[in-house]
């Protein structure tokens, strides 16, 4: 069906005669600035019951959107439903604004409108998975990182980025200049500081929005409850066997989500370890590796060596599900293992089955306790 569509400045008029203009966008997107004296009706709500908010067929209806494209189909629909004078906006509000047209921004009249909240997350907004409400439960969630170095630098700039409210940040090391070819939260000025104290500084430069809390400790049994209390989800930037476990066992204990992170020469792999919240159905990092292997099996990272990029391909799938895991979105890894291998440029999937008889995270099993393992890696 042929719709009819008017510029800006035909559309301002026909307003001005007495015609309906009503803004399809979302609440979020108006809130950005809208045309002026026009209804805010989301796409969605008019199309599935258009006589709520216009009884009469015959009105003379414009329908604007951001750049022309919701408002057409939106015309499409009402005109489908038997509206007959139906019209709309050339180019949307974007083509408004350009024309010089009346504008309303609500934060000009609203002391409490947050205008940095919406250009800031504007491109999260756009996305009906996520939208303004998922964008509040990003900025109300806590994520506890334990590590600052290769793989928590990548995760904790994105997850900075995308407006997590809290990141929480353990490590005890301080920046060395081996560091910077690949932990990209540090930077040659700041050889010599505390990692957590340059992460803060990076993060916050990033998004004055976050709140980081450093600590700077190394993970034991005495401190791990303490540095993951009231996380929603657990990233294990460490690297090294004995957090490995440590917070593995902890999860398990306290029922967190932990998005499970290794890197080793050219190869990497990902997980999430959902078993505290999932008994007996996701396993734990123990259903696959019940003990840490002997430390001549696992040499760390000085001896072994490690692609400054490898750090920032696993940090970013470790970012990558810790949001999904906060905003309920997709399928997470948990019950899955992702290697990458680099130098092949392929990823593949190993399946993951929870193991009944896993002596921490079995259905009915009885928490043993912590172990603090001897270090086997000297860190990321």
């Amino acid at each position: 069906m042929s719709i009819e569509t008017v510029p800006p400045a035909e559309a301002y008029r026909r307003q001005r005669a007495g015609a309906v203009l009503i803004d399809v966008r979302e609440s979020h997107e108006r809130a950005a600035g809208h045309a002026a004296d026009a209804r805010g009706i989301a796409k969605g709500e008019l199309e599935s019951d258009p006589q709520a908010s216009l009884p009469g067929r015959d009105t003379d209806v414009l329908l604007i959107c951001q750049s022309g494209a919701r408002s057409l189909q939106a015309a499409q629909s009402l005109t489908a439903a038997g509206y007959t004078r139906v019209a709309s906006v050339e180019g949307g509000t974007a083509a408004w604004m350009a024309a010089a047209l009346p504008i309303v921004r609500p934060d000009s009249g609203d002391p409490d409108f947050d205008g940095d909240f919406f250009d800031r997350y504007s491109r999260h907004l756009r996305l009906p998975e996520v939208g303004e409400a998922g964008q509040r439960k990003l900025q109300a969630a806590r994520i506890a990182m334990i590590g600052a170095g290769g793989l928590g630098s990548p995760a904790a700039f994105y997850l900075a980025a995308a407006g997590v409210g809290t990141l929480v940040l353990a490590d005890d090391d301080v920046v060395d200049r081996s560091n910077l070819q690949r932990q990209i939260l540090h930077t040659d000025a700041r050889i010599g500081t505390s990692k957590v104290e340059s992460a803060r500084v990076a993060l916050t430069a990033l998004n004055p929005r976050v709140r980081v809390e450093g600590f700077g400790e190394r993970v034991t049994a005495d401190n791990v409850e303490r540095l993951l209390e009231g996380a929603d989800v657990v990233i294990d930037g460490g690297d090294n066997f004995p957090t490995r476990y440590l917070l593995n066992d902890a999860c398990v204990k306290l029922a967190k989500p932990l998005v499970y992170g290794a890197v080793h020469r050219f190869e990497g792999q990902v997980s999430v370890f959902d078993a505290g919240r999932r008994r007996g159905k996701a396993p734990c990092y123990r259903c696959l590796f019940p003990e840490p292997p002997p430390a001549e099996a696992a040499p760390n990272c000085t001896e072994a060596g490690v692609l400054g990029v490898l750090p920032g391909v696993i940090g970013l799938l470790q970012a990558t599900e810790a949001i999904k895991l906060i905003l309920g979105l997709g399928e997470p890894l948990a019950g899955r293992l992702l290697h990458f291998d680099a130098l092949a440029m392929r990823f593949r999937e190993t399946r993951l089955a929870a193991d009944p008889a896993c002596k921490l995270c079995a259905a009915d099993a009885p928490f043993p306790g912590y172990i603090d393992y001897g270090a086997f890696c000297a860190g990321g």
